[in-house]
């Protein structure tokens, strides 16, 4: 293994046991220049939650969840069986075979096999995803499903050699998404921002896309317009676009660590969710 893995890095911020040296040595270097990494990318994961427990509450019992990553701090599956036991299907995506493994793991000591898989594919490959996410069975892609792609986005995406394109592909990959799934699903982005952010966090953020560009995987920082464009013709849910802590509160497990910042905008992370009309 030559360079860092992005998944087992982000698991190692997130507390998790499933990186390796690489990752972890990669994970004190940046947390050595921005340690407020590890509670903002708690309180992303901790967002997850809450938009799942929100969809669950209006009816949503279909998800994707594409880039998962790994099973740290609740995979989506286990949030939604806590709220709802025994409704929401769930299909894990991710690109990276060891977080697709260590789901597959996890599924078969605590998932249901009838409401739950994980599989390796792709997001830049759309219609290829969605071919293998119907094949497990699991999901009904002609009726209301939420895709949720929780930072994976400001990861850059390149295109295929062979494709003739340059540069990043997720917004395209994003607007094939939109176009695949039915009318009254939903989308769920989160996505770090060097927009807006407090003024001490300006020169880290600098540093932390040198390190991930020459070290792990390139990186982007969009700002606020650019994510919202990711959303397309999708009406945001209230309270729209905004900082992960600021996105329904009031939908925080009691269990869940209560992660704070001095000023929302430390969260680094904007967050939304969409629906298709």
């Amino acid at each position: 293994m030559r360079k860092p893995s992005v998944a087992r890095v982000y698991d190692y911020y997130l507390e998790g046991t499933a990186s390796w040296a690489i990752d972890r040595k990669f994970g004190d270097r940046v947390l050595g220049e921005f340690p407020m990494l590890r509670p903002i990318a708690k309180a992303n994961r901790v967002f997850l939650h809450r938009v799942i427990r929100h969809l669950l509450r209006l009816g949503v019992t279909q998800f994707i969840d594409i880039g998962a990553g790994l099973p740290t701090m609740q995979h989506a599956h286990q949030v939604a069986d806590d709220v709802a036991p025994g409704k929401a299907r769930v299909v894990y995506v991710d690109y990276e075979p060891v977080a697709v493994t260590h789901s597959q793991a996890l599924l078969e000591e605590h998932g249901d096999p009838r409401r739950h898989a994980a599989v390796h594919a792709d997001l830049r490959a759309p219609d290829r995803l969605w071919a293998k996410v119907a094949e497990q069975k699991i999901l009904d892609l002609d009726e209301p499903v939420a895709v949720l792609l929780i930072a994976v986005l400001h990861v850059q995406q390149p295109a295929s050699p062979r494709s003739g394109d340059t540069g990043d592909v997720g917004p395209a990959s994003v607007e094939r998404y939109r176009e695949l799934v039915p009318s009254g699903s939903y989308l769920a982005i989160s996505h770090i921002t060097d927009e807006g952010v407090p003024p001490e966090y300006e020169k880290p953020l600098v540093k932390l896309k040198e390190l991930y560009d020459s070290g792990s995987s390139p990186v982007i920082w969009r700002n606020h317009d650019e994510i919202r464009e990711l959303f397309g013709e999708f009406d945001l849910l209230p309270p729209g676009l905004t900082w992960t802590t600021q996105w329904h509160p009031e939908d925080a497990s009691p269990t869940e660590p209560e992660i704070t910042f001095a000023t929302p905008n430390g969260s680094l992370i904007l967050g939304g969710v969409g629906r298709k009309p």
